[in-house]
């Protein structure tokens, strides 16, 4: 089993699964030849073609160290942060984070001075959660984010403008929902998994705040997940489509005249829809609400138990902040996502028109990643009592006072780790 580059939103909003079959684990191949020491680098197992090849033509033309690429399959997460336990473990390597864990228990190396002259130009949703105490622990290699995806010409027959906020996409559903479409697929959940914690920021609060408060007890977080259950009410939903939200098939295939997917599904609703679609973030909710979207980031670390960490951070600064041309051709050749560099995702070709230049300005007009201190079991008890919501008509209140009192011991948990 394969997964693709979109999981890197797993601490983000949600999951999604690409299947394939096949690749390399050894150590052999991949490797650069260069002088210097041998330096191991594991990726997880991408689902895009090509993308291996790509890594291991990267690592063959740096010339300062031996570069032996691992292609991981199976829970990447989970190997790596055995790994880093041990001494037998990668040099450098993709992470899916690094977790607080990680960072506080010196597992990983200080990548700070990498930035020097060019911290600035990196997406600052994506640098945020790499970022821990004023340091940055990891370099983001690519930008995923969440979109809403609108057929245009389905609006229009309906007499319906492209949703400006939570109460116009209700409405938006219900008015596009018809025998044979629905108006809105948020996942064959209901939308906890895809949605997460997206419209609490659309109503202006957060998860967990920049210094580190509950970042949504407050009454506007019930009133905007109330909302999401009129959508399931309505039966504006579509549920039990064959593929889930990860996948564009149900958009493509007019099933539903709006779906929240990612970025990496934008070519394959161009090929089949041509410009009969338009993108939108989460819309806004209340007053003091604003557009929202995840985002998110794999980034390229240093073992802690590495016997070469300055050569790995040498190797890691000539791939992902040295070597651009690298990094468009990682981003955009091999699947769809935006360079982490906001320079480059002004000037790439493929992201200069259309709905993909409007993905890029939401990303940084809008975009949010969850931070280091939205643990597991935060995610996980928000999004039961979520789906409770959604799928049950649950009380929003109740819902999320009990959320509150588990993100408050987690916190209170993390302090006293510190």
């Amino acid at each position: 089993m394969t997964i693709s580059r979109r999981t890197l939103l797993g601490t983000g909003a949600a999951l999604g699964l690409l299947t394939a079959c096949g690749s390399n684990t050894g150590r052999g191949g991949g490797g650069s030849g260069g002088s210097g020491p041998r330096l191991a680098q594991w990726y997880h197992q991408y689902g895009e073609a090509g993308v291996e090849q790509a890594v291991k033509r990267y690592a063959a033309a740096y010339e300062k160290a031996d570069v032996q690429v691992q292609w991981r399959p199976g829970n990447y997460d989970e190997q790596t942060a055995a790994a880093l336990l041990t001494d037998s473990g990668p040099d450098v390597f993709e992470v899916n984070g690094p977790s607080l864990d990680q960072i506080r228990q010196g597992q990983v190396v200080d990548l700070t001075d990498l930035f020097d002259g060019v911290r600035d130009d990196f997406n600052p949703a994506v640098l945020a959660p790499k970022t821990y105490e004023g340091k940055i622990w990891a370099i983001p290699q690519v930008v995923d984010m969440h979109l809403l995806y609108y057929r245009k010409s389905h609006l229009d027959d309906a007499g319906v403008r492209p949703p400006r906020s939570l109460d116009e996409l209700v409405d938006a559903a219900k008015a596009l929902t018809t025998e044979d479409v629905k108006g809105l697929f948020l996942g064959n959940d209901g939308g906890a998994g895809a949605l997460g914690v997206t419209p609490l920021h659309a109503a202006g609060l957060s998860s967990v705040t920049e210094d580190g408060g509950i970042g949504f007890d407050d009454p506007a977080a019930a009133r905007t997940l109330g909302k999401l259950h009129e959508l399931y009410a309505d039966k504006s939903l579509l549920l039990g489509a064959p593929a889930d939200w990860s996948d564009p098939s149900a958009f493509t295939q007019e099933l539903t005249a709006m779906q929240w997917c990612g970025l990496w599904a934008l070519p394959a609703v161009e090929k089949e829809l041509g410009d009969d679609f338009g993108v939108l973030p989460f819309p806004a909710d209340g007053s003091g609400g604003k557009p929202a979207l995840p985002v998110g980031a794999y980034g390229a670390a240093v073992s802690a138990r590495s016997k070469h960490q300055e050569e790995g951070k040498a190797f890691l600064k000539w791939l992902w902040i040295d070597r651009t041309e690298y990094q468009e051709d990682f981003a955009l050749s091999y699947g769809f996502h935006i360079p982490a560099r906001l320079s480059l995702a002004g000037k790439a070709g493929k992201l200069r028109n259309g709905p993909a230049a409007d993905a890029v300005r939401y990303s940084t007009e809008y975009g949010y990643a969850e931070p280091l201190l939205w643990t597991p079991a935060s995610r996980t008890a928000y999004q039961d009592a979520l789906s409770r919501i959604i799928k049950s008509g649950a009380d929003p209140d109740d819902q999320l006072r009990s959320v509150v009192r588990t993100v408050r011991a987690e916190l209170a948990r993390a302090e006293k780790t510190s």
